[in-house]
């Protein structure tokens, strides 16, 4: 096929293979939010005199057509086409025509898909937040269920002092908020509009208006000087990780605090028997592979960040076609995500603290006593401390567990 680029000698086979690589599929869950950019595109041109009416009637219905039946899986990117970009631009001409052509006065692929990008990230970013607080509502369900049951609470591995199923799962609630907080914040880089960038230089010679893009496309601002929005390529697809990857880390603590419990030796916790699986050999094995990865998915999202960070990292100014492979551990991480913020309020609803399999250790009150020594008799603090280990000490038979 004629790529919109060609001049001449056809592209290699094996240039076009590594070339393109992922984009062609990659690029199928920007369609719809591509063409949505196209349109406001058109729109623009219309509204500054450089796009007939009757044309951008034309470019709006074709659009839309497209991303209607590419929807309905009528058709897809393939990797002659390259990317989406090129695959809607040389469907649009071939539906209606040579007013399809006229689409991309003024802008070019970079800004193009950024845009796009962008268009996408905002309702990931939404979709993310409202995952996040459906974990927290299960937590908080959780401690309503059964806060008041007792557990210990460990430092170093021992118990230390005293806790609740109250106390455990708000404060995990509470950091997951907290990461939803995170996420919402990374929205700033993100809502930034970049059309009319085109390249990475603007559009000599043409009077197009940004700001009228920005307004139909819901952009917080225009991306100024246009020679920042390439330089800015990354920043906004990392912070996005770096706040994925404290949250499936949070939420990997989580699971290792659950999949302890969960252990024959503990027995603090039961999980619903339909949210275990089984073992190939072992009969009697029930298995928390939820949690073991959740867990494990800590590990993806770090890796994710740090390949994306590595791809733009030392690279000069303007354009480079390495910025296409931010796609792919950018999408592989907001998905990683959104599987395991679909997934835990389900297992998190069918867990249950078992009270009756929960020993605490009767010094686990020690700091306690020491307070209200401190408090009721008067004492430095120090002095408490020393007495409670003195009792302590006192009440242990000689030879026995301490």
């Amino acid at each position: 096929m004629n790529r919109l680029w060609d001049k001449g000698k056809e592209l290699d086979h094996r240039v076009l293979a590594f070339t393109a690589g992922e984009d062609h599929a990659l690029d199928a869950r920007l369609v719809s939010h591509d063409a949505r950019a196209s349109i406001a595109h058109a729109e623009m041109l219309a509204q500054c005199g450089l796009l007939p009416p009757a044309d951008l009637e034309r470019i709006r219905e074709g659009l839309a057509s497209l991303a209607a039946s590419h929807a309905r899986g009528e058709w897809s990117v393939t990797i002659e086409e390259e990317d989406g970009q090129t695959a809607l631009e040389s469907r649009l001409t071939a539906l209606i025509g040579p007013a399809g052509g006229r689409i991309h006065l003024g802008r070019s692929r970079n800004d193009q898909v950024l845009a796009a990008l962008r268009l996408y990230l905002k309702d990931a970013v939404a979709t993310l937040i409202s995952g996040t607080f459906a974990v927290a509502d299960s937590l908080h369900a959780l401690a309503r269920r059964q806060g008041e049951v007792m557990l210990p609470g460990y430092t170093h591995g021992q118990q230390a002092m005293p806790s609740s199923v109250e106390l455990w799962a708000h404060g995990f609630m509470s950091e997951v908020q907290d990461d939803a907080e995170g996420l919402r914040r990374s929205l700033r880089r993100i809502d930034l509009n970049p059309l009319g960038s085109a390249a990475g230089f603007g559009t000599p010679g043409l009077p197009i208006s940004r700001d009228a893009t920005r307004e139909r496309l819901e952009f917080g601002q225009v991306q100024e000087p246009v020679t920042a929005v390439q330089l800015s390529r990354g920043k906004a697809e990392a912070q996005l990780l770096f706040e994925i990857t404290l949250l499936l880390n949070d939420l990997g603590r989580l699971a290792a605090d659950v999949l302890l419990f969960n252990t024959r030796e503990f027995g603090f916790v039961e999980l619903d028997a339909g949210h275990t699986t089984g073992s190939s050999i072992m009969p009697q094995k029930r298995n928390p592979d939820v949690f073991e990865l959740v867990r494990g998915r800590a590990a993806t999202a770090t890796g994710c960040l740090v390949e994306a960070l590595g791809i733009f990292s030392r690279l000069p100014s303007g354009y480079h076609r390495d910025l296409q492979l931010l796609k792919a551990p950018l999408f592989r991480g907001i998905d990683v995500c959104g599987e395991v913020l679909a997934v835990l309020p389900v297992v998190l609803d069918g867990l249950r603290f078992r009270p009756e399999r929960i020993r605490v250790d009767p010094a686990i009150h020690a700091t306690g006593r020491a307070n209200a020594l401190a408090a009721g008799e008067g004492l430095p603090f120090r002095e408490a401390y020393r007495r409670v280990a003195a009792e302590l000490c006192a009440s242990v038979t000689p030879g026995a567990e301490r």
